[in-house]
């Protein structure tokens, strides 16, 4: 393949290289929140910064992990995979927000997904639709634990993914919103816990790559908790998603140095 970079040695659309990440990645998609995770870090550094793609390494427990984000939509969150895999990383964990689907999951909960309905289009590019968008297990409960233990209101279940916000949150207003409508409501009604936009496609690289993956959400609102005339704040705050996120890196880390770890 052709490495189309002006750097020698650097990823074409990170322009980050080997060496310049450890193997645990935090993924969120807003590049202005790689910043305040690197926080949590020891000696963070920033390695790159181009197109939505922001790269900080720094040093958890004194081992290195990486804060990448991806911007929005599983096609720059799979370039970001792609990059991060070719540059020596190997587990990953996305921190982002989403929207809650089902009505006990309240504004401010984390939603940790367990599975993710690949109503997008980037994973269609790597597996036929019958296989399964799911996380790594031991991710997965890293998470679980994390939440846990900082006291954290969290939800497992599956999360829905699509390409279009506004598909979303005004369906009715486009072409195909007949089907739009009756997917969500059927997702709804299988217990779907929210929606958001890379899970599916990174847990599907994440298998074709032979890597690790997870997710960790926070609940913006829940559109199915105002139709049904619920108490439905808007919460923005970020900070207890990305504190589990770090926490579970941290438990990782602890369960490979003391052996425990399932390979692929």
């Amino acid at each position: 393949m052709i490495n189309y970079s002006e750097k020698e040695g650097k990823q074409y659309h990170l322009q980050i290289g080997s060496g310049d990440v450890g193997k645990y990645v935090i993924m969120p998609g807003d590049p202005k929140r790689c910043e305040k995770i690197a926080k949590y870090l020891d000696n963070p550094v920033l390695i790159a910064d181009s197109r939505e793609y922001v790269t900080y390494t720094g040093l958890l427990d004194g081992v290195k992990v990486s804060v990448t984000s991806t911007g929005i939509g599983g096609p720059s969150a799979a370039i970001a995979m792609e990059e991060l895999v070719m540059s020596g990383a190997d587990t990953f964990i996305r921190i982002g927000t989403s929207g809650g689907m089902d009505v006990n999951v309240k504004s401010g909960d984390l939603v940790i997904a367990n599975g993710a309905i690949r109503m997008e289009g980037t994973s269609k590019e790597y597996a036929p639709i019958e296989y399964p968008a799911v996380p790594d297990f031991d991710v997965t409960n890293a998470l679980v634990k994390a939440a846990k233990k900082l006291e954290k209101p969290y939800h497992v279940g599956v999360v829905q993914c699509k390409d279009s916000f506004y598909g979303q949150h005004s369906p009715e207003t486009k072409p195909v919103g007949y089907e739009l409508m009756s997917k969500w409501d059927a997702w709804v009604k299988l217990g779907c816990k929210a929606s958001e936009m890379e899970s599916a496609a990174l847990f599907i690289v994440a298998s074709y790559l032979k890597v690790r993956a997870g997710s960790v959400f926070l609940v913006l609102a829940n559109q199915e908790r105002a139709k049904a005339g619920l108490d439905n704040p808007v919460v923005h705050d970020t900070d207890a998603a990305i504190r589990v996120a770090v926490e579970a890196v941290r438990e990782l880390i602890n369960e490979e140095r003391g052996g425990i770890r399932c390979c692929r």
